[in-house]
This record gives C-alpha cells, structure tokens and sequence, in this order.
C-alpha cells in the first residue's frame, strides 16, 4: 500500500511565482543555468543551480556549491520570496501543454515504500549524480525539487482532485515555454484524510521521472537515522517530495540518439552493416516514427526509415524488445562501437521536445555524423517492467511538460 502524508511547503509568495519557477536542475548546464537566472534574483536556479552564484571556474560537486545552495534558501526564506505554511496541507499541481493536461497530487512519499518496493524504479543511478543530489538535499536540509512518479489511474482519486480545482488556485501562470502552471491547496482535514485512505489502496507507486532524487531521499534518511540516537520514524526526513500523476495523463516522448562517428567506417561500410539487421529505406523527409519497431536514421544530408529484421531481436524479451534495446544490441554496440551508453562520450541523447528538427541540426552542424529517432516508450511498457523488478536501458523516456522547481519546498525537520 502507497503511503503519503502531508506537510507544510515553502512556496512563494503569490506575485513571485512566476519568477520564482525554474526548469528543473538537471535539464540545463552552468551556462545556460546563468542564462535563465540573468537579471532575476527571485529565480529558482539561485537554489538548485547554486554554482551560478559563484565564480565561473569553481567545481559544481564542490562544498562551496552545497553551502551556497543552503545559504541562498535562507535567504529566500528570510527575505520572504519563499514562506512556509502553517499547516501540513497537499497541493494539487495542474500543467497544461498544448493539447496535453496532466494533473498531480503534491504530496511527501515514505523512504520506507522506496526502499521495500511499494515505489517502484526502472532505472539505474549514476554514482556521482547519486553523491551530488544526496550532499545537495543534505546541505538544503530540504527537498527542492520533486520527484515525478505515476500511478494506475483510480477514478476516487480523480474525483477528490476535480473537486479541489473548482476553487480558486494559489498560482496560475504560464511560463516562456507555452506552459501553463496552476496549484491548488488543499488544507481541509476530511479531504486530506481521503486522499491519504485512497492512496492507501493504491498497492504500487513508480518513479517516472527523478531516480536520483528518490535514492538520494533515501541515503539522506539513512545518514540521519544513524546520526540519531532518538530516531522514531515520523521525522520529516524520513519523507520526501513527490508529485504523483495519473498514468492517463502521462505523455512520454522518445529520447533520440546522436553519435559523433561512423566507429571508424566509411559510409558505404557503415551501410553495409546496417543492412545485416535493417532494412534501409531512404525517403525524402524526417522521419518520426509511427509504430514501435521503426526507427529513423539521419545521416548524410539523408533520412532512412530503419525496420529491424526477423530474428534480430527476441519479441518474448520485455526488455530486449523495447526499441531502446534494439538500437542498443543491433547498431549503436555492434557497429558504432558504443557498448556502454552510459558513459560513452561519444553518444548524446536528445528529449523528444526538441524535434526531430534538432537531430538535423546538429548533425548538419558537424558535430555529430549521425541521428537517430525512436517511437516513444510507453507508460504501460514502463510500469509493467517494473512490475517485473527490470530495468530499462538507459535514456529510455522523455517525460513533458517538465515540473517547474520553486513552487513548493519540503524542509526535512
């Protein structure tokens, strides 16, 4: 049973809101962090991206960043950008991106569901994305940025969210992006109570978006249980932030792949054994796939529709037979060279946001020699895996519209 109990958010003041929100920590780098944050000190960044706040050569995993991240959230807090509540309360988070809506509950997951498995994951963690977010919540004494994480839709649920969004929200705004924001609050003790009882029947949570986050909660929670003599359990750090979406509402977009080089081979070679397991068809447009098993491949000023074939994947594999692991065991490893995304510099990932326009541009652009685009993960292939306790390949999914940072924080004691 998924267990969720309220709290009481830092959150902004309501006329700085909009200035407040920010993108999320880990889709940008120092410069375009600094980019973002220009001219706006109520911005977020201040928070999640601290390094911005200090020299430009300074080492983003060192301890000055941690401090400078602690040290700007009191400042927000002291200067009155950020205010507490008074009371645990949830909050319900609505985005709406062109013709997508998707609306959650804010709420505080238990550690205790994550590590015993009522929270679910699909993906592995980087060790040192890992360290950097656990030293980061550590010095915060806080969770800055959610977790995104889904569930099968329960029509009660729903009902009780559509009832709080006929009232009057604390924020509604819409962001550069085209993307509206909106959050309520929901301070009533019975509907409260109703929502942690439904989702109290709920027997599986899973983490969507924010495998990072979740671990580093949980070293975060094991580091200061140790630390505490008179630990009990209810402490705040044992809790940690999450917004959770109905699977319904959930929109995943395919993460496509750019290589740097052919591994060495010319292009006819190159051809050659990617005709050993697909057939090439070249075409006249970009190609984004329609149907799963379909890739396209941008090369040369060139597009190609890509379709595996017979026997070169087992279809009986859940996770060998995501198009992810088809690229992966049948192009990307045998003929680019690349076995291990995950650390290979030569592979970059581009989130489906972008187009397949992106993929052009950069391979056009010379820094990369060749694109490829992939239909889209979906939210049942996600869940049922994980169900199975498997893990997906890396850059599996690509989840929009992002959740915007800064709307509400969740202080650890």
């Amino acid at each position: 049973m998924a267990f969720i109990k309220p709290f009481k958010a830092v959150r902004p003041k309501k006329d700085l809101a909009e200035k407040v929100a920010a993108l999320p920590y880990d889709v940008m780098n120092t410069q375009e962090a600094m980019a973002m944050a220009a001219g706006n000190p109520a911005s977020f960044l201040h928070i999640s991206r601290p390094e911005i706040d200090l020299p430009e050569d300074i080492d983003v995993h060192s301890d000055p960043v941690y401090v400078q991240g602690r040290e700007n959230l009191a400042k927000f807090m002291k200067e009155g950008v950020l205010l507490q509540d008074d009371t645990e309360r949830y909050y319900v988070y609505r985005q709406k991106m062109g013709n997508i809506t998707q609306t959650g509950l804010v709420v505080c997951a238990g550690v205790d569901d994550y590590q015993d498995g009522t929270i679910k994951k699909h993906e592995l963690t980087r060790a040192d994305k890992e360290e950097d977010r656990v030293k980061h919540i550590d010095a915060l004494n806080a969770n800055d940025e959610p977790v995104f994480y889904t569930y099968r839709n329960a029509p009660a649920i729903t009902a009780t969210i559509d009832q709080v969004t006929k009232g009057e929200p604390l924020y509604d705004f819409t962001t550069d992006d085209g993307v509206s924001h909106t959050l309520w609050d929901i301070a009533d003790q019975a509907l409260i109570d109703s929502l942690t009882a439904s989702f109290a029947a709920i027997p599986t949570l899973y983490v969507a978006d924010g495998h990072h986050r979740s671990a580093a909660a949980s070293r975060v929670r094991d580091l200061r249980k140790d630390a505490n003599p008179k630990h009990t359990g209810s402490e705040e750090y044992n809790f940690f932030l999450t917004v959770i979406f109905p699977d319904n509402e959930m929109t995943i977009m395919p993460y496509n792949r750019v290589v740097k080089d052919l591994n060495g081979r010319s292009f006819a070679e190159f051809m050659a054994r990617v005709g050993e397991r697909f057939e090439a068809t070249p075409v006249s447009g970009a190609v984004q796939p329609g149907e799963r098993h379909q890739f396209g491949m941008y090369l040369g000023g060139k597009w190609y529709v890509l379709v595996p074939r017979e026997d070169s994947f087992p279809e009986n594999d859940p996770v060998a037979s995501m198009d992810v692991s088809i690229l992966q065991d049948n192009l990307l490893s045998p003929v680019l060279g690349v076995r291990n995304p995950r650390t290979d510099q030569r592979i970059h990932f581009v989130g489906g946001i972008r187009g397949v326009e992106e993929l052009e541009r950069v391979v056009n652009s010379g820094e990369y020699m060749v694109a490829f685009s992939l239909f889209p993960t979906s939210i049942e292939e996600l869940m049922s895996l994980a169900d199975e306790d498997k893990i997906m390949p890396p850059k599996s999914t690509w989840f929009e519209p992002k959740l915007r940072s800064g709307l509400f924080v969740h202080l650890l004691d």
